[in-house]
C-alpha cells in the first residue's frame, strides 16, 4: 500500500497537523514514467536512472571530493583509506557530506530519487548517510550485504529505507562497480547470496542506482588501473534510528546554508505524527534556541515553532 492510501485515513497525523506539516506527495496516480521507475523497483529490488546528472555537476562533484581528501580535518578518519574490510583498505571514504559542501546538496535531492521515496518510504523519511566512496585499483570485492542488515525483522518485510549510489566515474565491469542481486529484495532472512549471483552494475558517470536496503549488493573489486568515484545518499523511515547522526554531524551555523528540504531530512522536520520533538515542539527551533543562547547566533530561514 502507497503511502499516499496509508495517510489517506489518519485521523492522528490531521489532529496534530502533520499532514501539513511533512512533505506530502500529491494523491494523483505517478506520471507514465515515475510509475514505470515504481514497478521496475518493485519487481527487481531497482532501478538504473541514465543521465541523471550533468557533465558539470558530475566535475565540480569530482573536484570537491579530490579538494576535501586533501583536507585531513574534512577527510575524517576514512578518508584516506579504510579502517577494515567493509570499508575497504583500499577505499576512501567522506562522510557527513552534508556539513563539508553544498555542491553535494543536489545528489541527495534528485526528483526521480524523492519520487521513489515518496512511494516506498512514509512521509518524513530520513537520511540514513551521505558520503562520497572512492574505490582504488587493488581493492578486493566487498562483503555482501544488504543496507539494513541491522535490522531485527525476519524478512520479508516492508522496505524500511532505499539507497542511491551516483557514479561520478563511468561504472565498468572491472574498476569496482557495485554489484547487485536482482530480485534479492524479496527474500527471507536464511538465504545469503553467492557471489555468483551477483551482476555489475554498468552505467556512464552521472547516472543512479536506485535500490531498496534489502537489496543484496556490495562494492565490486577494482582490478583495473584507475579509481572508482560514486557518491552514495541512504535514506530511511522516519522511525527508524539513522546509521549516520547528522544532527551532530552537521554544524547547527550552517543549517541555513541548507536546502530545507534536506534539512529536514536530516532529522530536523518532526516525524509523523510527533515523531523527534523537542519539549513539545520543532528540533529546528530548538536549535535556533540553543544557537541565540550560546553564540547569539538564531536560524533566519523557515523554522517551525510548533509540533
Amino acid at each position: 500500500m502507497s503511502n499516499q492510501r496509508r495517510m489517506a485515513g489518519g485521523s492522528i497525523p490531521n489532529e496534530v497537523g502533520a499532514d501539513k506539516r511533512l512533505h506530502s506527495p500529491a494523491l494523483n496516480p505517478p506520471d507514465t514514467r515515475t510509475q514505470q521507475l515504481i514497478d521496475q523497483v518493485t519487481t527487481h529490488g531497482y532501478v538504473i536512472i541514465h543521465n541523471a546528472f550533468t557533465p558539470e555537476a558530475v566535475a565540480s562533484a569530482k573536484a570537491e571530493v579530490a579538494r576535501l581528501t586533501d583536507i585531513p580535518e574534512a577527510a575524517g578518519p576514512a578518508g584516506k583509506k579504510g579502517r577494515n574490510t567493509f570499508e575497504g583498505y583500499k577505499t576512501q571514504r567522506l562522510y557527513a557530506l552534508a556539513n563539508k559542501s553544498r555542491v553535494f546538496d543536489a545528489f541527495a535531492l534528485h526528483e526521480d530519487v524523492l519520487a521513489l521515496n515518496d512511494h516506498f518510504l512514509d512521509p518524513g523519511y530520513l537520511i540514513n548517510s551521505f558520503q562520497s566512496i572512492n574505490i582504488l585499483p587493488g581493492e578486493k570485492a566487498q562483503t555482501l550485504h544488504y543496507d539494513h542488515g541491522y535490522v531485527t525483522i525476519e524478512r520479508p518485510h516492508r522496505p524500511v529505507g532505499s539507497g542511491v549510489m551516483i557514479a561520478l566515474d563511468d561504472y565498468t565491469a572491472n574498476n569496482g562497480a557495485t554489484v547487485i542481486v536482482p530480485d534479492s529484495h524479496k527474500w527471507d532472512s536464511k538465504r545469503v547470496p553467492s557471489a555468483e549471483e551477483t551482476i555489475p552494475v554498468i552505467m556512464p558517470a552521472g547516472s543512479i542506482i536506485y535500490f531498496l536496503s534489502t537489496l543484496w549488493h556490495g562494492g565490486g573489486a577494482n582490478t583495473s588501473n584507475a579509481s572508482r568515484l560514486a557518491l552514495t545518499a541512504q535514506y530511511c523511515q522516519p522511525w527508524i534510528r539513522p546509521m549516520e547522526n547528522l544532527i551532530l554531524a552537521v554544524d547547527w551555523e550552517k543549517l541555513d546554508e541548507i536546502p530545507e528540504r534536506l534539512v529536514g531530512m536530516l532529522g530536523y522536520k518532526v516525524g509523523n505524527p510527533f515523531i523527534g520533538f523537542v519539549d513539545g515542539g520543532s528540533p529546528r527551533a530548538a536549535v535556533a534556541r540553543l544557537l541565540a543562547k550560546w553564540t547569539g547566533k538564531s536560524g533566519k530561514g523557515k523554522i517551525e515553532a510548533k509540533l
